[in-house]
């Protein structure tokens, strides 16, 4: 039996013109139930009935990010973390922000930012990505 966030990674993949493999779907799937961008290896934890192991989750995510789907929305304590491309354009990502405090990031999907204008010639800036940080309401 099928579920929702079945039929929808499967369509997803269809329309990225991918091969809807097991691993695929199920890393959509754990992407789609998050609050916030995940590192590889929560992703993976979340995958261990599906036997996946690290190096299928790692060049799985790869493949997604290439197609568009899931973008690396940004680098904390040297790890990437994950997240649906689907609140993003080509150029630009949603704000994050992270408490400095508890530790924990919120995806800011409903504030937009303008693109940055660099005075120098000479730069290109292909994509934006703002990482703000603060204190949370919960420890503010």
């Amino acid at each position: 039996m099928t579920t929702q966030s079945d039929d929808k990674a499967r369509r997803m993949l269809k329309d990225a013109k991918l091969y809807c493999t097991e691993a695929r779907v199920a890393i959509l799937q754990v992407l789609m139930q998050a609050v916030r961008p995940l590192p590889q290896d929560q992703i993976a934890r979340q995958l261990t009935k599906r036997k996946l192991n690290k190096v299928t989750v790692y060049r799985t995510l790869e493949s997604l990010v290439a197609a568009g789907l899931v973008h690396q929305a940004f680098l904390h304590d040297r790890a990437w973390h994950f997240e649906l491309a689907d609140h993003c354009t080509d150029r630009q990502c949603h704000p994050h922000f992270t408490c400095t405090s508890c530790g924990v990031t919120h995806c800011l999907t409903d504030v937009s930012l303008p693109m940055v204008k660099i005075p120098k010639e000479g730069f290109v800036i292909r994509r934006q990505q703002t990482r703000l940080e603060g204190l949370c309401p919960s420890c503010a």
